[in-house]
């Protein structure tokens, strides 16, 4: 389960680049090979990667290879999505959701 084509993989060498100095919204999925719900969840990530392309960056962290990452953000539980804007987090939905629940966190980044 790696990145699709709209999905990129962040790593501790690429997060300041890719999220943190982002000027559009990043959806980042913290998510381990382990784990059954981050499974699941992935195809509505990729679904929304497409839908939100041009507008918000997406982005997977392995926890299991980012540790540093996974530390730094207090992920307690996967699937965790954190919302960045502006290098700050500004949302955040832990566990499985609908899909509109993921759309509404988005789409408040957005206004």
């Amino acid at each position: 389960m790696g990145a699709t084509a709209n999905v990129t993989n962040f790593t501790i060498a690429n997060f300041e680049a890719e999220v943190l100095s982002s000027t559009s919204p990043v959806l980042v999925d913290f998510w381990a090979e382990w784990c059954g719900p981050c499974k699941m969840l992935s195809p509505t990530i990729d679904e929304l990667a497409g839908e939100y392309s041009g507008k918000v960056k997406f982005g997977k962290v392995n926890i299991d290879s980012e540790q540093d990452l996974a530390v730094r953000y207090n992920i307690q539980s996967i699937p965790t999505v954190l919302l960045f804007k502006g290098g700050q987090i500004a949302g955040q939905v832990v566990g499985m959701g609908p899909k509109k629940k993921f759309k509404d966190a988005i789409d408040k980044q957005l206004v």
